[in-house]
């Protein structure tokens, strides 16, 4: 009998390319920490050994997700970094450099707060540049942009074009939407280092 299981979202789609990817003791960031979904997800990939940097500009966030990690016992594992996603070579561990596993981009704003504090495409593209030179040769950035709210279309359009223009020498790049929805539905990129 066949079963009717929807297709992966794209936030899905992203944790579904890493669960088998990430291994215990891998080293990986959350770039936009949120609510802590992506971060909770990432700490119990890489447990016990591993460790998870998860960054946010807002203090809400960094907040909602230490409360998420105590609750899933996650909380030793992770550095929760009050700070934009462009700033992570000021704040990870220098002898990370070239060897995290994973970096995790769920772009937009908190959702349950202010929706005008948003990612914005500038500094969004400056972490994804920075997140590349901080992975490790055979790790994996997903980026997954909403281009439906004010602001979005704009960063998912410049995060597809510059996704684009990666070298394919260097990278493996995959791009994941919607294509029969009407509206702007989210959509997710994932790069391989070669």
């Amino acid at each position: 009998m066949l079963r009717d299981f929807p297709l992966p979202t794209s936030v899905d789609f992203a944790h579904q390319l890493l669960t088998d990817r990430l291994q215990p003791g891998d080293w990986v960031v959350d770039a936009t920490a949120g609510n802590g979904h992506d971060t909770a997800f990432l700490a119990q990939r890489v447990s016990p050994t591993g460790r998870v940097f998860a960054f946010d500009v807002q203090a809400e966030a960094i907040v909602s997700t230490q409360a998420r990690l105590e609750t899933a016992q996650m909380g030793t594992l992770c550095t929760l970094i009050h700070a934009g996603h462009q700033t992570l070579a000021e704040h990870l561990p220098q002898e990370s450099h070239g060897k995290i596993a994973a970096f995790v981009f769920n772009l937009g704003w908190l959702p349950g707060h202010d929706k005008t504090c948003i990612t914005r495409t500038e500094t969004t593209l400056q972490a994804i540049g920075l997140a590349l030179e901080w992975l490790c040769v055979g790790g994996v950035m997903t980026v997954v942009a909403y281009p439906g709210h004010a602001g979005g279309d704009t960063e998912a359009s410049a995060v597809g074009g510059w996704m684009s223009a990666l070298p394919s020498n260097a990278y493996e790049v995959r791009h994941l939407r919607p294509a029969n929805r009407q509206g702007k539905s989210p959509e997710c990129w994932a790069v391989r280092k070669r």
